[in-house]
């Protein structure tokens, strides 16, 4: 029979990840607290913790990595939309 994975709530993680941060609790010592496992917290952190992005700005890796994605769809949409335009100016 197939184990049934925890589903964890997007405010739990980044209590977790706010926990290690900024109140210095290890990895180990979060994941005997909360059940939870060491992975699933580095995972956590990787993903929650806030990055620099200028002076006065910050956002969360995966809210990170979602932008990269966007930026790469909007480049191939740009470069689609640069060939397109090259061949109906040729059959103008």
């Amino acid at each position: 029979m197939a184990k049934k994975q925890k589903s964890y709530t997007e405010e739990f993680k980044v209590q977790i990840v706010e926990l290690h941060n900024k109140a210095g609790k290890g990895i180990t010592e979060l994941s005997n607290e909360y059940g939870v496992p060491k992975g699933t917290i580095s995972n956590w952190i990787k993903n929650f913790s806030p990055v620099k992005v200028s002076e006065t700005e910050t956002i969360s890796m995966k809210e990170y990595k979602a932008l990269q994605k966007r930026m790469k769809e909007l480049e191939i949409e740009n470069e689609i939309l640069k060939k397109a335009t090259a061949i109906f100016a040729r059959n103008q």
